[in-house]
Formats: C-alpha cells, structure tokens, sequence
C-alpha cells in the first residue's frame, strides 16, 4: 500500500511527538510492504509567526490531497490572547474540522494493563477494565451555532451562543456509533439533556429511531449529568458512548483522566469521504517543548488509530497497540507516567524502545 499522509507538526511538543509516530511508520511500513510519503502542512502558532494566521490558505485542500491526517498540537500562552479569531491557534482546529467535514471524533478510553495503578478510581474499579469509546460529534451544536454579544437597557452586555443540531446531523453521527458498536461490544449509550433541551429531545428521537434498526446492539439514553457520575463511579460499564459536541468535548476529557494518563490516549476525527485527522488528546505543553520530555505514546496511537479506521489495516494497527503495551509493561516510562523516584526515558527513546518491540 502506498499513503501520502499530511503532518501537522503544530506547536510546543507537536514536532517531537509526531517525528516519533512518523518513524513508528515508517518501521511498519518496513515490516509489512507499505509506502508512505509525508507533506507537512503549516498550521496553528506557528502559522500565525510564519504568515501572520493560524489557518493560512490552501490547508484544507492540502490535506484532501492526501489519505490522512497526523497533527500533534497546537496552541499555547504565546498566542492566548489575541482576540482575531486568525490569530487563534484553536480556531484552526475549528476550521479545519468543518472544511473536512470531520464530523465524527473517536476517543478511546482503555486502562493500558501495565498502568492499572495509575488509575485514580477505586482498586476494584479499575480491575474490572476500562475500555469505552466516546464518539463525539464535532461539527456542529454550540461550537458552531450563531454568535451574539449586545447591551441591554437594566443587565449590562448579554452574550448568546445558540445550540442547534438538525436530524441529519444526529442521524449520522449516531449510526458511526452503531456501527463501532457492532465491532465492539454491541453496546450503545446516548448521552443528551433531553429534560431540558429541545435539540436534546430532538436527538433522543432520532437515536431512538436508529436503534430500531440496530436491534442487534443494545441501546440506552443517558442523561449527561448521569453520565458523568457514571463515568467515575463505574466506566466498566460502557461500551460505546455517542453525544453532541460540547458534552462530548467534557465527557472525553473526563474519561480520559480515569486512564492514568492524558499522554497515552489518541483520538481520531472522520467523515465520510475526506481524509481522517488523527490527533493525541493532550496539548502542546510549551513549558517542556524541545527538552525530550515529551511522552509520544498518544501520537504513536494515533497512528494505530490511522491504519485501523483509514487505512483498514487492522493487522499493522494491533502491532502498534502490543508494541506500546510491551514497552510499558517492561517497567519503560516517560516522565509524566513514572512514580516518584522512578527511573525515566524521554520522548526519543521511548519512541526507539516501541520501534524495537515492533
């Protein structure tokens, strides 16, 4: 197989986790017969030093020119308060989200066997397993609806975020959710405030339709204040969890941290015919950037996430998966997962040690 695949290094620690998953494949591609050609593409910070805007022109049709996206971060205090929406970093992640119509975002959350005593939650908690995914919708609601700022006559300035999904919308990011579901455990929780909000009853209708036609994965509403006690009293119990935009945008940060480890997590944002963008959860972290710090194992299982979900080369992705598992299991840890007094590797040699066990 022959790839061309778009590199983002981005900001902060962006550059040096993202030449580490590029070496990881280039060490499958050598494994297993595959070609991969790279082009990076400016975006974020470092954009707006470059060229003046987080967003330069012609990114998106770069990126459609190639089969997927590798971005490490983006963002940072040097560029965190401008108030032009071009000279924000995280207004690229917006752009570009919705000129690649990437609107479903896939967050695993798994407890990696080696790092179960890193979990925060209760020791019999965490050995029953963790290993939900959080598929977020990403283009739309809140994030995406009609801003409003205006004076009022006796309140002061009001501001105005309007929320707004349309059956459509619902309609397909719930049927990723189902057919993730049927690969996994055939398990389907809808999380929305449909007590409350309008959009929420509308979801709830559609996803309830949806699940009539997947009548062989079993199928729950969840309503998200619920499902954030849920989430730390018994995360076992998921499989599958599908949301709107913002509720998905918390839920995945909290389920995150039940893990261990923000730095170990990756997540991967599709549509139906634009290249995938796959991305770690963590930020760019500028106060440890160029100092070998960095972990990569988020951005290395990003690129798992790649090959499984864009490139449909399961075989390639699960060697990346036990690879990673290997290293830490043979004790290997980067700073931000090592115990007190623990003996740790930076972000290179980690990235050597997984290549190695590949």
């Amino acid at each position: 197989m022959n790839c061309k695949i778009a590199l983002i290094r981005g900001d902060g620690i962006g550059p040096e986790v993202v030449g580490e998953a590029v070496k990881v494949m280039e060490a499958v591609g050598e494994k297993y017969g595959h070609q991969f050609t790279f082009v990076d593409v400016l975006m974020g910070g470092c954009a707006i030093d470059a060229v003046g805007t987080s967003y330069p022109e012609g990114t998106a049709e770069k990126c459609r020119a190639c089969d997927a996206v590798l971005l490490g971060a983006v963002g940072g205090p040097k560029w965190g308060h401008a108030t032009e929406a071009a000279k924000r970093p995280e207004n690229a992640l917006l752009s570009i989200r919705k000129d690649l119509e990437l609107y479903a975002n896939l967050r695993p959350a798994s407890l990696r066997p080696a790092l179960a005593d890193a979990c925060p939650l209760k020791k019999e908690t965490a050995e029953r397993g963790i290993d939900l995914m959080i598929v977020r919708e990403l283009t739309g609601g809140i994030y995406f609806g009609r801003r409003e700022k205006y004076m009022t006559e006796d309140r002061g300035e009001e501001a105005a975020d309007r929320m707004a999904y349309s059956e459509m919308e619902i309609e397909r990011i719930g049927r990723r959710a189902f057919e993730l579901a049927r690969l996994r455990n055939k398990k389907v929780a809808s999380v929305d405030k449909a007590n409350v909000l309008e959009t929420s009853r509308l979801w709830r209708k559609t996803m309830h339709r949806l699940a009539e036609e997947y009548s062989d994965v079993a199928y729950e509403d969840v309503l998200v204040d619920n499902a954030a006690m849920q989430l730390v009293k018994d995360p076992g119990q998921f499989d599958v969890v599908v949301t709107e935009n913002m509720f998905g945008d918390i839920l995945s940060d909290e389920a995150s941290m039940i893990t261990g480890s923000i730095g170990l997590l990756p997540s991967a944002s599709i549509g139906d015919h634009a290249p995938g963008l796959y991305e770690p959860i963590h930020g760019s972290a500028p106060d440890i950037a160029g100092q070998d710090k960095a972990n990569p194992i988020a951005t290395i299982l990003s690129v798992a996430m790649m090959f499984r979900y864009s490139f449909h080369l399961p075989e390639e992705a699960a060697a990346i998966e036990k690879a990673v598992d290997q290293v830490l299991a043979e004790g290997w840890r980067t700073a931000d997962i090592a115990k007190p007094g623990e003996e740790t590797v930076g972000t290179v040699r980690m990235g050597e040690l997984i290549r190695e066990r590949l």
